[in-house]
């Protein structure tokens, strides 16, 4: 018989961010969800073109500069914010429909560490338009096969 304490579920929050002020609302509060628990913040920026965009192979180029860019300030900005609070985290790019990637990226954690804890925090929309037709949180909340935490 083992002596070892059994390994403590971690939690994974998977956490939207574009620079906005709901997005920095949901990365503080992953971050308080985290104070008493161990885990890691996956801080995720989802590039997204809508789908009747058809591009030339040169603006494709630009646009793809113009999203590195785009990400490298807004790594910087999840940086600024998470420095010195004690939370382990990294940072996602990735590019597709938001409330998808958010989600592809939730069951890839809980595939990986089926154990942990995960869940999807979002900023809830600003806009009374997105609420109406249709937000990335309100996508979350009726599609996610994880929990969905949707912050005010």
């Amino acid at each position: 018989m083992s002596t070892d304490a059994p390994a403590v579920p971690g939690v994974h929050l998977v956490v939207g961010f574009d620079g906005s002020p709901p997005a920095a609302r949901a990365l503080d509060a992953a971050v308080r969800l985290l104070m008493v628990r161990p885990g890691q913040i996956t801080v995720l920026w989802v590039a997204h073109l809508t789908s009747t965009v058809e591009l030339s192979a040169d603006a494709v180029a630009i646009v793809e500069s113009d999203f590195d860019q785009i990400a490298g300030e807004l790594r910087a900005a999840a940086a600024e914010r998470l420095g010195g609070r004690g939370v382990s985290w990294d940072f996602q790019r990735r590019q597709g429909p938001i409330a998808h990637e958010l989600i592809a990226v939730a069951e890839s954690m809980h595939a990986a560490r089926p154990d942990d804890v995960v869940a999807i925090v979002v900023g809830s929309s600003s806009s009374a338009m997105h609420r109406m037709v249709g937000s990335v949180a309100v996508n979350l909340a009726r599609h996610s096969p994880v929990p969905a935490i949707i912050v005010p």
